[in-house]
């Protein structure tokens, strides 16, 4: 280094970002020193931001988020850690009311030279500008790995942890920043720029910011930056020769703010480029410079007892001892990661990596959340976000956790608004999840959230829709109707905004999907609209939201599905009438929803459509037999009637091909087959006759079929039904009585027994008498015999 104070030059520490290590030494080198200006590697638009770090609301891991004002995506991060030397210089002086400044390229010149470099989003400066190792990923040298190696090391980030994260503060101050500073030079007259070219212009800024500090202050100057840059810093170039690198450069429009970043976003493998693998060891490492190995040991033991493992003080003692061995017999000054994680997998895992895996996550990376006061700079929006996380209690977390809402309750309603207004604008903190808690009811909602560090970036670029996240997700719920490609995706808007309760984005959302609807003449299509939308009447009547509009379109939109699914499923090959199935299973459970205002008569037309369906030749065999078992479902059916289109569907001059569709179509599907042919055997008979009557060179092209069919019933059916067809099913075959019943089941059904089921199963659903209340109210059409069908 050329110099240690005044007189002697500039104060040059070198620094790793992210090192503990590193931002000790910073620390211990700024308290020698004395400086009267610190000079930081970041934006210089940071400057008026930098007061902040002093706050009492700023808690790190934080970031310096820089956006194009007119393009909120156009951004960069530049986040800091406890342990980050950078943070420790800015506390250093703010402590001691020293001037602080950024004087790195300014991220108006390098969010506009992205453009132009092809920078990815993940990479805070679109040149891997942050930290060494983006420097490392960018050249064709990796300066650790040839300083390891020259030591005698076949692990770089072992020897950097060796001599730097793991050094104490004893000893000369500068001597660690000396030492770096001659290696990097060495290399940089070796390699140069290391084939990274943009390095140059960073460095020439950085060069004259630094001489405008020295006119200021003199040599009190003291610079903490990337290693790699000191030799730069030092180079004597003249001020005409800076300024003409850097001429011509583009420049961008910026804001810039401080957001919260995490634990798990430092990490590399959060894809953050300038990241480190274990934010969580280092964080330790920074806060608990005496006795490290003991005071991990605790915590993993810690951890384990709230994960109910049994771990004694005696696993502590033992895995110390165990770890600082290992570090000796390595020729290691301290027990690092490696150490620890083999003593905890081998004393309190007992040799296993399943709960090591659980220390990885929870210590090693870990959930931190930074947070930042309401006095740093932010987008209207993300103000009005932040007053509703506070009013409801939903606090950001780096944890994922689950929500359960109950939508009767005034506080879990205005939250699933938030969430769904907040993923309407593609703010996803919040995504719906399958409840844990069985129930049958339209009211409860189960959520998944994570705050991830990108989100303000989300919110930022959603500012341009509105002040307020009401007024931007009905801004942009009105845009995306305009533009939505097809029909579907309107009125899966549609939907989208009566759970986000946008009664103003409602009008101009149902006047495209009107407009959209008489002109799209693609049955398909139609198919595909309605669920969404019958599902949006649905959660209309359950949130108290007028939906007249939406029922008249729906209405409209079933009867079209009505007239044209007929001919439309005519003539189709192997995969549209695979497809067309589809579409036919929407409908009807779209169907079963949608209420009959007493004329539509919206159930019995699609009932008649179904057995037009089903009977017609020129149908598909796969559509024909899902037709007539959704009948029988439905009760429209006779099961002598379904024996009949059956025996039909399987006699002698169907093919084989189309006779194992129909077959795929009646009781394939997932849809309960299996058992409609355990308890129905006259059904089972007439598949068995057909099966043994196909030809053999005719069964092994329709075997992939069946086995696909058959394949879908869980364990328990196959072996059941392979027992009753070994058996020889005795009363029952295509010859039998119609209206017999099957062996061991009663002609009809005894209502009382039936009924008597019901507690149970309401125990078992997880419902309750108010559950059932709602249900019924809801426009679902379903009542407590319904239970019978759900299990």
């Amino acid at each position: 280094m050329s110099g240690r104070g005044r007189g002697q030059g500039p104060l040059l520490l070198g620094v790793r970002h992210h090192g503990p290590g590193s931002a000790r030494a910073v620390r211990a080198a700024l308290d020698a020193a004395g400086p009267s200006v610190v000079l930081v590697e970041g934006p210089p638009e940071a400057d008026a931001l930098v007061a902040l770090a002093a706050d009492e609301g700023m808690v790190p891991p934080v970031a310096l988020l820089a956006h194009v004002v007119d393009e909120p995506g156009r951004s960069a991060f530049w986040p800091l850690a406890e342990f980050s030397p950078e943070w420790v210089a800015i506390r250093w002086a703010l402590e001691r009311d020293v001037p602080v400044r950024f004087i790195d390229l300014p991220a108006a010149h390098s969010l506009a030279l992205r453009d132009h470099q092809g920078a990815t989003p993940d990479d805070p400066e679109g040149d891997g500008e942050q930290g060494e190792e983006d420097s490392r990923e960018a050249m064709r040298v990796d300066p650790l790995a040839v300083l390891g190696e020259t030591a005698g090391h076949d692990d770089p980030e072992r020897w950097w942890e060796d001599v730097i994260e793991h050094r104490g503060t004893s000893g000369d101050a500068f001597a660690p920043f000396e030492a770096l500073g001659e290696a990097m030079g060495a290399l940089r007259e070796e390699y140069g720029d290391g084939g990274h070219e943009r390095d140059l212009v960073r460095e020439a800024y950085m060069r004259l910011q630094l001489r405008t500090a020295q006119k200021e202050f003199g040599d009190g100057v003291a610079v903490v930056c990337g290693a790699w840059h000191v030799p730069a810093l030092r180079v004597k170039t003249t001020v005409a020769a800076d300024r003409a690198v850097l001429k011509g450069l583009p420049k961008a429009k910026v804001d810039m703010t401080w957001v919260p970043w995490t634990h798990r976003r430092l990490a590399r493998a959060g894809g953050y480029g300038a990241g480190i693998d274990s934010p969580g060891w280092y964080g330790h490492l920074f806060s608990a410079p005496d006795r490290p190995v003991e005071r991990w040991m605790t915590k993993v033991a810690g951890l384990f007892r709230d994960e109910d493992r049994i771990v004694s003080s005696a696993h502590v003692i033992e895995a110390v001892r165990l770890a600082e061995t290992l570090a000796a017999m390595r020729g290691r000054p301290l027990a690092g990661l490696t150490e620890t994680t083999d003593a905890i997998r081998a004393v309190m895992c007992e040799g296993s990596d399943v709960p090591l895996s659980l220390v990885h996550d929870r210590l090693v990376v870990g959930d931190v959340l930074g947070e930042v006061p309401d006095a740093a700079p932010a987008v209207p929006l993300q103000r009005d976000l932040t007053r509703l996380q506070r009013s409801l209690r939903l606090k950001p977390e780096a944890l994922e956790r689950e929500l359960e809402l109950d939508l009767r309750r005034e506080t879990d309603a205005a939250r699933s608004r938030l969430l769904h207004r907040l993923r309407l604008l593609d703010v996803g903190w919040g995504e719906p999840a399958r409840s844990m808690r069985a129930s049958t009811g339209t009211f409860r909602e189960t959520w998944r959230l994570r705050w991830e560090p990108e989100l303000s970036v989300r919110v930022a670029e959603a500012g341009v829709w509105g002040t307020t996240v009401l007024s931007a997700a009905t801004a942009r719920a009105g845009a995306d109707a305009i533009g939505a490609p097809a029909l579907a995706d309107v009125t899966a808007l549609a939907e989208r905004c009566l759970l986000a309760e946008l009664p103003d984005a409602l009008p101009v959302v149902m006047r495209v999907l009107a407009d959209r609807a008489a002109m799209d003449a693609d049955v398909g299509h139609l198919a595909q609209a309605l669920p969404a939308l019958v599902r949006s009447l649905r959660y209309g009547d359950v949130r108290g939201t007028d939906t007249q509009a939406l029922s008249e379109v729906a209405a409209g939109l079933a009867e079209r599905v009505f007239v044209g699914l007929p001919p439309a499923c005519a003539g189709l090959d192997g995969d549209a009438a695979a497809e067309m199935r589809g579409h036919v299973d929407a409908v009807h459970a779209a169907v079963g929803l949608l209420e009959d205002d007493g004329t539509a008569g919206h159930r019995g037309r699609w009932h008649s459509v179904l057995r037009v369906l089903a009977a017609r030749d020129s149908v598909a065999g796969v559509i024909r037999g899902r037709c007539a078992r959704l009948l029988l479902d439905d009760g429209q059916l006779a099961e002598g009637e379904a024996a009949r289109l059956m025996g039909l569907a399987l006699s002698p001059g169907t093919g084989p091909a189309e006779a194992a569709a129909w077959i795929e179509g009646f009781v394939g599907g997932g849809s309960g087959g299996g058992l409609l042919l355990v308890h129905d055997e006259r059904l089972l008979a007439l598949v068995d006759d057909w099966l043994t009557g196909v030809s053999a060179d005719a069964f092994t092209d329709v075997l992939p079929l069946l086995r696909r069919t058959f394949s879908a019933y869980e364990s328990g059916v196959r072996r059941t039904l392979g027992e009753l067809v070994r058996r020889g099913p005795a009363g029952a075959g295509p010859t039998a009585a119609v209206g017999t019943a099957p062996p061991g089941f009663a002609p009809g059904l005894d209502q009382v027994r039936a009924d008597a089921v019901l507690p149970v199963l309401r125990l078992l659903l997880g419902t309750d008498d108010a559950d059932a209340g709602s249900d019924s109210g809801t426009g679902s059409g379903r009542g407590d015999n319904d239970l019978v069908g759900v299990a």
